[in-house]
């Protein structure tokens, strides 16, 4: 009689074996983002940069959604941003050698890459998850740029908040927010290692 399998039986498969890549393992855990004051020109551009972009598009995406986008600056428009973060600040309140320092970010960066959150509308798909999905892309982003061998570093500050700075400095919609500022360049001298996690100590075994 042959052997045959009805649809509630299955058959023992083999295990899929590994496919390892050590090389990408050994970026991941040696991987050290750039200061942005430590970046000059040249910045990526052309097919590079779309690239970049869309490596940092290739993220967990529940829904397929896409509730992200770029938005990016360079040269003048960056020397716009800086002015505005200055603006903004004087007009906020903020003590002015934080407010001076972001601006000197955006006026000192080779590029910018805004990572903008831009949830759609659904019940099915919680905000919050979208907005996990965009912080995902600026990771994305940054590794993608330090592991093509650039500098990158990924910034917030008071303008990523300030409705103020994105309506008029990034032209974003009432529901869009800033994920991240990511600063794309040249480094011209590699960073120091810092101090890591003590994973052990972050880390509990639920037991049964």
């Amino acid at each position: 009689m042959p052997d045959t399998l009805s649809e509630h039986d299955t058959k023992p498969t083999a295990p899929r074996p590994l496919v390892r890549q050590p090389e990408v393992l050994e970026f991941l855990l040696t991987r050290r983002s750039r200061p942005a004051h430590s970046l000059r020109a040249p910045a990526p551009e052309g097919a590079e940069l779309s690239m970049l972009l869309t490596a940092a598009a290739r993220v967990p995406d529940h829904g397929k959604m896409e509730p992200w986008r770029f938005v990016l600056a360079r040269g003048p428009a960056l020397a716009r941003l800086a002015a505005l973060v200055e603006t903004r600040g004087t007009a906020l309140g903020l003590d002015p050698e934080k407010v001076a320092k972001q601006a000197r970010a955006f006026a000192d960066s080779p590029l910018m890459v805004a990572v903008i959150a831009s949830p759609g509308s659904t019940e099915r798909i919680p905000a919050i998850e979208q907005s996990y999905s965009a912080g995902a892309v600026c990771l994305s982003l940054l590794n993608a740029a330090l592991s093509a061998g650039w500098g990158a570093n990924w910034l917030s500050g008071f303008a990523a908040y300030d409705r103020g700075f994105l309506s008029e400095g990034l032209r974003l919609a009432p529901h869009e927010e800033v994920a991240g500022f990511i600063h794309i360049g040249t480094e011209n001298a590699p960073p120091p290692e810092r101090p890591r996690p003590d994973v052990t100590a972050l880390t509990t075994w639920l037991e049964g």
